[in-house]
Order: C-alpha cells, then sequence, then structure tokens
C-alpha cells in the first residue's frame, strides 16, 4: 500500500477524512479554503521546481539544492500534522537513500518557517503510525466523526454531520 503524504497529514487531523479520502470519497475540490490553499501555492516559491513526485507516492512541494525539504501551508492552525508529515517525508526519502538535511514548512501567508528534522526515534513512530493508517483504511466502515472545532472549516463538514 501507498501512503502518501496526504494520507499521513489526514491521519493526525482525523481518521474518518483519511478514510474518505483513501476510498475516493474526496470532496476538497468544492471547498473555498482548499482552494485557497491553492492559490497560495501557486503563488509562492515561483521560481522553484515544485511538485516532485517520488517513487508514484509522495508529493514534495520543493526541495532546495537535494538538501531542504519544503512543504508549504497556509496557516498554522493544524501544525502538529504538518510537522509529521514532514518528518515522513524526511523518512520516506532517507529509506530511499536521499539523505536530506531537515525540512521546513513555509508559511508564506505568515511570512514565517519552522525547521523540521528526523529526531532519533520519529521513524519508529512513523513505522507504527504507517501500520495504523494502513489498518483504518482497509477498514470497511469509515471511522466515526471527532466533533472537534476544526470540523467546521473542513470540506467533509456536511458529509460527516448534516
Amino acid at each position: 500500500m501507498r501512503i502518501t503524504g496526504t494520507m499521513f497529514y489526514y491521519y493526525f487531523v482525523c481518521r474518518r477524512k483519511l478514510w474518505c479520502f483513501y476510498n475516493n470519497i474526496t470532496l476538497e475540490n468544492e471547498s473555498e479554503r482548499v482552494l485557497l490553499g491553492k492559490l497560495i501555492d501557486e503563488s509562492a516559491y515561483g521560481r522553484e521546481h515544485k511538485h516532485i513526485m517520488i517513487d508514484e507516492t509522495v508529493n514534495v512541494d520543493f526541495i532546495k539544492d537535494w538538501k531542504v525539504l519544503h512543504e508549504v501551508k497556509k496557516s498554522k492552525s493544524i501544525e502538529e500534522a504538518s510537522i509529521w508529515q514532514v518528518k515522513y517525508y524526511l523518512h520516506f526519502l532517507k529509506k530511499r537513500g536521499i539523505p536530506i538535511e531537515k525540512g521546513l514548512l513555509d508559511y508564506p501567508k505568515l511570512k514565517r518557517r519552522q525547521e523540521i528534522f528526523l529526531m532519533v526515534g520519529d521513524s519508529e513512530r512513523i513505522e507504527e503510525i504507517i501500520t495504523s493508517i494502513e489498518s483504518i483504511v482497509s477498514q470497511e466502515k469509515m471511522p466515526p466523526t471527532i466533533d472537534s472545532k476544526i470540523c467546521k472549516s473542513c470540506a467533509y463538514y456536511e458529509y460527516c454531520y448534516v
């Protein structure tokens, strides 16, 4: 099973959203928030070669000189998910013999940046999360709603609650 960066991100955001995404129930195309994120992605870092697909699995925003991996986000609202997504990318590349020095979470709208490193124990946690993701997406029924404050701004809100 190919675990994408989006799947890894959704694991931290909402297990139900992860399940829906994997099972091709996608509602992001109609979301204004998602469209805003795509607009920021398209307009930021215009000189960089962006959206680098690796092993037909992960799609990295861009890598500077094959030393620094960049992931562009519109806000810090779900920062833990973003941090672990970057750590997953670093782990994924390291397993393929591509030693990236660090990751950067870029927030162009906020004019902020955060350095991310793969720390001792992170790879083991990532492997555990991968196993958990595989288990979640292979379930016959979708996981329950999470009733979080982030749900109201989610593209799946009406699908889950209305």
